[in-house]
């Protein structure tokens, strides 16, 4: 069964600040991170888009604050698995940071993270490691070794080894952001719960099955807490500890929440997102370790259906 973390992207309220700023393009990237947020995408969606359209028409199309709005409508289509169309955007924001700002910004960081997140949903593991990689190395040369913005990072590369399954080095980046996040946040914050869930799942590949469970159970009240019952990073959560109960053959308390999960990411996501696959293929699971094939077979070429669509 698949586990998720939940990750962490950058909007662009941006380091060097607004050469000018409209009041309109201003109130609607306000509006674009309430409603990334609280996971509401349709309505991020259309607000990224105008956001984007006003910024252009503003400012010009190389100016630093479009590829603000680039950035952010590139990680809305992120989110909703519209990875062509993502691409192209965080790539020309990308461009205008590096021709602008040069190779060692801050905001360069940034993009290199948010594009690193992309090719990670793509399995495209090289480039992903080789952009987060640089963006760690920029923000350890500003900011220094301790600060969250890093930290942010090292979760998310500590989330592509562990994919990788290269545990050793994943336990070693999820431990140094945690350290980070807790000494600065307090333990109720995403940061944390991200660096919590990262560690369960370690714990669960090595079959430390109540390590792993206290972990997951913690992430999932910080998150609920934080985000509320319905929010897709709840959804992940849900997932990772029924993937946990599923492994200690607990079947009737994991299925109840595959099936929560799914809910909410179809709710939030759409019906064709590559996490609904995740959720499908994990209920799948526990239909065949219920004997149900039947079922299982169902879900399962619904999976597969939505995976191709993202290829």
């Amino acid at each position: 069964m698949r586990t998720l973390i939940f990750f962490f992207f950058f909007f662009f309220s941006s380091y060097i600040g607004h050469v000018y700023a409209d009041s309109e393009w201003e109130s609607l990237n306000q509006e674009i991170e309430l409603k990334y947020q609280q996971g509401n995408y349709a309505d991020a969606l259309t607000a990224a888009k105008k956001a984007l359209q006003s910024a252009e028409s503003t400012f010009g199309q190389d100016h630093l604050n479009v590829a603000m709005s680039l950035n952010n409508l590139a990680e809305v289509y992120r989110m909703q698995g519209q990875y062509v169309e993502a691409e192209k955007l965080f790539k020309r924001a990308l461009n205008i940071h590096e021709a602008t700002l040069g190779l060692d910004h801050l905001d360069v960081s940034m993009n290199l993270n948010n594009l690193a997140l992309l090719y990670q949903a793509q399995e495209r593991d090289k480039e992903a490691e080789s952009l987060y990689k640089r963006a760690i190395k920029i923000k350890e040369n500003i900011l220094g070794p301790d600060h969250p913005d890093l930290a942010t990072s090292l979760n998310n590369l500590a989330s592509l080894y562990q994919f990788q399954r290269e545990y050793v080095q994943a336990e070693s980046f999820y431990s140094r952001a945690l350290e980070i996040n807790i000494r600065i946040f307090g333990v109720n914050h995403l940061s944390v719960a991200t660096g919590l869930s990262g560690l369960a799942a370690i714990h669960s590949e090595k079959e430390e099955y109540t390590q792993a469970t206290s972990l997951s159970l913690k992430a999932l009240e910080t998150v609920e807490k934080v985000l509320g019952p319905n929010h897709p990073a709840v959804a992940a959560s849900l997932n990772n500890l029924a993937v946990l109960y599923t492994l200690q053959s607990r079947y009737s308390e994991a299925r109840p929440l595959v099936k929560r999960a799914l809910k909410i990411w179809v709710d939030t996501l759409g019906p064709e997102h590559p996490d609904v696959a995740t959720g499908l293929e994990n209920l799948a699971q526990l239909h065949r370790k219920t004997h149900q094939e039947k079922e299982a077979k169902l879900l399962e070429d619904r999976a597969t259906a939505i995976r191709a669509m993202h290829r």
